[in-house]
């Protein structure tokens, strides 16, 4: 296993020799375009919770509550089918970052689904509690959630491996995934 220089940016290779761990800079570039992918995706919830309230009639903080909690869930399905389908999310395709169990392989469904718990009771439960207690209005409360990512991020450097926690404790790491074999162009038969 070699050591990182600091700040985390170059690959540290995993103790069993799975593959090597993608750097900090790309693991959170990954996530941002997932944040980006999973905006679009989120229009989907969204728009099915605006008919609700147009049909209900209700817009209480009963159906917010209610919107975001089918979103979470709607995230989470599709998180956990791509973990342990692939363990590839179409971002991590992108920057060639796998998720992989402690065999090597895709994580179980019930990994991945913890993996998804502990990813939003790290990423932004602490974030969501601390703009809650504050009351905080919606723009401080992203830059609250802004902080919180970028300190959980910055956690990876204490952990030895550079995993992020909630990998460790879901017994799961993210590996560089291999470039994909290019194919020879063939000409067109005429």
């Amino acid at each position: 296993m070699t050591a990182p220089p600091p700040g985390g940016m170059a690959p540290v290779a995993t103790p069993d020799g799975a593959g090597s761990t993608p750097s900090l800079l790309r693991r959170m570039a990954s996530f941002l375009y997932e944040a980006l992918l999973l905006f679009g995706l989120g229009l989907i919830p969204g728009a099915l919770g605006a008919m609700w309230v147009a049909r209900s009639g209700q817009a209480s903080w009963q159906s917010d509550t209610a919107l975001r909690l089918f979103a979470i869930a709607f995230y989470g399905v599709y998180f956990v089918w791509c973990w342990s389908r692939r363990g590839q999310t179409l971002a991590m395709q992108t920057w060639r970052i796998r998720v992989i169990g402690p065999d090597g392989l895709p994580p179980t469904r019930a990994r991945a689904l913890a993996r998804y718990l502990a990813c939003c009771a790290f990423w932004f439960l602490p974030a969501t509690l601390i703009a809650r207690i504050w009351q905080l209005p919606p723009w401080p409360s992203l830059g609250v959630a802004a902080a919180g990512i970028l300190v959980y991020a910055l956690s990876t450097l204490a952990e030895p491996t550079r995993q992020f926690w909630h990998d460790r404790l879901c017994r799961t790491r993210l590996v560089d995934a291999p470039r994909p074999l290019r194919q020879p162009l063939r000409p067109r038969p005429r």
